[in-house]
């Protein structure tokens, strides 16, 4: 499938970018928070203004045509750096660092910030339903029934306060290719989104699972 790019690196070499790139990233989005934030004078503006267009300049110098996508090794070790969520090299990204269960279930603590306001002193719905949506799938997919998602519903029980977050989702039922996951966020006080995601294997990938147990056969 387009975008899945198969790049073998060494983890030593894995380390290496991760100890480049996420740094950057990191510094990136801090620079959004600052500048949503600043009260600095005029001048300083527009000082701050040609230092990130020069420095934004640099760094086109020589890049990417298109997307980043996900690189993997050929033992499955994935790299999703480019992912609005939990991509390393993605300063949008919070990033989530999420972790898994063979079970079916996926959870991470995170803190969402000034970038991702909505109402005042609140979580945007949308940016709500990005984190949930890659919640769901990561919990789809650690319990074997990966897919891409078919449709995803929110119930929002009451705003979601900008700050430290849990979130967390598992597997509910399979049908077919269909998996139903359930999840949601919570602030210290409970709960605050709920939803509920069907993830369906695309086509693409049912055709290759088939030729796979066809040469075991």
């Amino acid at each position: 499938m387009a975008g899945y790019v198969h790049e073998e690196l060494p983890p030593e070499e894995i380390s290496r970018q991760e100890g480049l790139y996420g740094p950057l990233a990191a510094a990136v989005r801090e620079l959004a928070d600052a500048s949503i934030r600043t009260e600095a004078d005029d001048e300083a503006i527009q000082a701050a203004r040609k230092q990130v267009e020069a420095i934004t300049a640099r760094l086109r110098a020589n890049q990417l045509e298109g997307s980043f996508g996900i690189r993997f090794n050929a033992d499955g070790t994935a790299r999703p750096w480019g992912n609005a969520v939990v991509g390393l090299r993605n300063p949008i990204a919070p990033p989530l660092e999420i972790k898994r269960d063979p079970a079916g279930k996926a959870w991470s603590d995170f803190r969402l910030g000034a970038a991702y306001e909505g109402p005042p002193g609140l979580v945007h719905g949308g940016v709500a339903a990005l984190v949930l949506d890659q919640l769901l799938g990561e919990a789809a997919g650690a319990g074997g029934k990966p897919g891409m998602t078919g449709t995803l519903t929110l119930r929002y029980r009451r705003g979601t306060p900008l700050g430290d977050l849990h979130g967390e989702a598992a597997i509910d039922r399979v049908e077919g290719v269909k998996t139903f996951v359930l999840g949601s966020i919570s602030d210290t006080d409970g709960v605050t989104v709920e939803a509920e995601g069907v993830f369906i294997l695309p086509k693409w990938a049912r055709e290759a699972v088939a030729k796979q147990q066809e040469r075991f056969e």
